[in-house]
C-alpha cells in the first residue's frame, strides 16, 4: 500500500517546521557556544535546518539534568503502573504522527517515506509499547536461604544512560536504546547523528506531552567528535549505549575507561553471510529476500546480508536470478512511492561507496550497477551494485561498505560455505537457505552470528533479543535481554 501520494508527501513535506535546538530539561535550548550546522536532505542537497552544535558544555548540562532528575525521583521511582501509562502513551503519539515523522527520517537521511512511514514509525511506537507492556510484569527474588534471614535480588535502574545512536534508522534506533533504558526507570541523555537529528528532537517533545517528567530524557544534537565524546567521557554517566561503526565502539571502550568506567555496551558492524543451499525449496524467493537484503534501506543496514554465498551447482541460476531482482531496487526520489531504494546519506559516504566499487572492478566482475546517478540532477544516490566471483579474502567480502553493494561467492560444500561465513572480524547476523531441517539446525548452529535467519533474511522483532558476537560488539537490544543492559542486581540482605 501507498500511504500517499508523490505530491501529498510533498506538500506535507513543505508543511515541516523541525526543531533545531538541543532538548534539555524538558525545553528547546541552544547550544550554549551558539554554534550551528546544516542539516542537509541528500536526495537533493537542500538545508532542511540549522540545527544546534552541542558540546561538552550542554553535554554537563543535560546529564546534570538527568541526574537531579533520577535523584529526585520524579521517574525512577515512579510506580511500573505509571510509568506503562506514560510510554504507552508514547507509543500512540508516535502512531498519531506517523506523517511527520517518516518525513523527518526521509529527509533527513534519504529513505524512502514509505519505508519510513510502513517500517520505522509504526516500528518505534511498537517497541515503545512493547517496554510499556512488560514494565509491571518483571519480578524481583527473594533467594533461599535460612531460617531467620530474607535476601531479596532487586532490579535497580542504573541511574543516567547515555545513548549515541546512527543515522540509517534515527528514530528506530532512538527508541532501541530510549524505550528500554526509559521503562527500567533510568534517565537518558541522547546524541542523535549529526547526519539524521531531527527526528530525536521530535520525540523528545512528544515524550513530554506523554508526561515524561522534564530531565528524564535530553537530546544534544552535535558532532560525534565534541558531543560524543563528551557523553563517553563523562564522570556521571552510568552507562553508554552505541550503535555505530567498530573503530567508533573502541573509541567508546576507551572513554568508559579513562573516565568513571561505565557500562558500555556496543552494537557495532557487520558483513553479514547469506547462504544458499541447492536444496532450498523456492530459489526465486530466495533470490527476492536476497535482494531485499542488500538493497533495503540503501544497503545502509549493519545487518545488512552483504556477502551472498551460493552452492555451485546452483551459482549461474542464482545470480541471473539476483540481477533480475536487482533491477526492481532501482534508486529514486525518497517522497515518491514507487522508489525502492533513496539516497546515500551524505557527500562522504556516497564517496566512500563509490571508491571501494572501484577498486573492487579491478579484481571482481561487475555484472550490474556500479554506477553514481543523480535524480532530477541532483543528490547522491548508487545503483543496486552486484559482484560475482568475489575473492574471499578481497575488500569487498570482508570490509563493512555500508551501501547497495553485494559480494557474490561460490562454495563447493557445506563445510566450505560455514568456514567462508565466520571468516570474519564480525558476527551480527547470518541467513540460511535450504529445504532441510537437519541442515538448518546444523548450519545455523555453526555460524557465529547473533541472529540466523532461516529462509528469511535479517528476522527480528520487539520478543527476540538482537546484537552481535566478535567485533559486532556485545549485550542486545531488544527483548526483555536488553533491560539487563540498564540494570543492576541488588542484593538486601535482612537478618530478624
Amino acid at each position: 500500500m501507498s500511504y500517499h501520494s508523490l505530491q501529498e508527501w510533498q506538500t506535507l513535506a513543505g508543511k515541516l517546521k523541525p526543531h533545531h535546538q538541543l532538548f534539555i530539561n524538558g525545553r528547546f535550548e541552544d547550544a550554549d557556544s551558539g554554534k550551528c550546522f546544516s542539516s542537509i536532505n541528500p536526495a537533493n542537497q537542500s538545508v532542511l535546518a540549522e540545527v544546534a552544535a552541542g558540546d561538552a558544555t550542554d553535554i554537563d548540562r543535560a546529564v546534570a539534568a538527568a541526574r537531579a532528575a533520577f535523584n529526585k525521583g520524579v521517574w525512577s521511582e515512579e510506580t511500573p503502573q505509571n510509568r506503562k501509562a506514560v510510554l504507552l502513551k508514547l507509543a500512540d503519539l508516535i502512531r498519531a504522527n506517523l506523517d511527520e515523522l517518516a518525513l523527518l527520517d526521509s529527509m533527513d537521511m534519504g529513505k524512502p517515506v514509505e519505508d519510513a512511514a510502513a517500517v520505522d514509525v509504526p516500528g518505534s511506537a511498537a517497541f515503545f509499547q512493547w517496554y510499556a507492556e512488560a514494565i509491571d510484569k518483571i519480578y524481583d527474588e527473594i533467594a533461599p536461604t535460612g531460617k531467620g534471614n530474607l535476601a531479596l535480588i532487586t532490579k535497580e535502574p542504573l541511574g543516567v544512560v547515555g545513548a549515541v545512536v546512527p543515522w540509517n534508522f534515527p528514530l528506530d534506533m532512538a527508541t532501541w536504546k530510549g524505550a528500554a533504558a526509559l521503562a527500567a526507570g533510568n534517565s537518558v541523555v541522547l546524541k542523535p547523528a549529526e547526519q539524521s537529528p531531527l527526528s530525536a528532537l521530535r520525540l523528545a517533545e512528544l515524550a513530554m506531552e506523554a508526561g515524561l517528567p522534564e530531565g528524564v530524557f535530553n537530546v544534544v544534537t552535535g558532532y560525534g567528535e565534541t558531543a560524543g565524546k563528551a557523553l563517553g567521557l563523562h564522570g556521571d554517566v552510568d552507562c553508554l549505549a552505541f550503535t555505530g561503526s567498530t573503530p567508533i565502539g573502541k573509541m567508546f571502550q576507551q572513554y568508559a575507561g579513562q573516565s568513571n568506567m561505565k557500562q558500555v555496551w556496543l552494537e557495532t558492524g557487520g558483513k553479514s553471510p547469506n547462504l544458499v543451499f541447492a536444496d532450498a525449496d523456492d530459489l526465486d524467493a530466495a533470490a527476492s529476500m536476497a535482494a531485499f537484503g542488500i538493497f533495503f534501506n540503501q544497503g545502509e543496514v549493519c545487518s545488512a546480508n552483504s556477502r551472498l554465498l551460493v552452492e555451485r551447482s546452483i551459482h549461474k541460476e542464482f545470480l541471473d536470478r539476483m540481477i533480475s531482482h536487482a533491477a526492481a531496487h532501482q534508486p529514486g526520489d525518497p517522497l515518491n512511492p514507487s522508489s525502492k531504494m533513496g539516497a546515500i546519506v551524505s557527500k562522504e559516504q556516497h564517496d566512500r561507496i563509490m571508491s571501494m566499487i572501484e577498486e573492487g572492478r579491478g579484481y571482481a566482475d561487475c555484472v550490474t550497477g556500479g554506477n553514481a546517478i543523480q535524480v532530477d540532477g541532483k543528490g547522491y544516490f548508487v545503483e543496486p551494485t552486484i559482484f560475482n566471483d568475489v575473492p574471499p579474502a578481497s575488500q569487498l567480502a570482508k570490509e563493512e561498505i555500508f551501501g547497495p553493494v553485494l559480494s557474490v561467492i561460490p562454495f563447493d560444500s557445506e563445510d566450505e560455505a560455514v568456514a567462508m561465513a565466520n571468516d570474519s572480524i564480525y558476527g551480527l547476523a547470518a541467513s540460511v537457505w535450504t529445504g532441510s531441517l537437519s541442515r538448518a539446525h546444523r548450519v545455523s548452529r555453526r555460524l557465529h552470528a547473533g541472529t540466523v535467519s532461516v529462509n528469511t533474511v535479517d528476522a527480528l522483532s520487539p520478543m527476540t533479543p538482537f546484537g552481535g558476537f566478535k567485533q559486532s560488539g556485545y549485550g542486545r537490544d531488544l527483548s526483555l535481554h536488553a533491560l539487563d543492559k540498564y540494570t543492576a542486581l541488588k542484593t538486601t540482605w535482612i537478618t530478624y
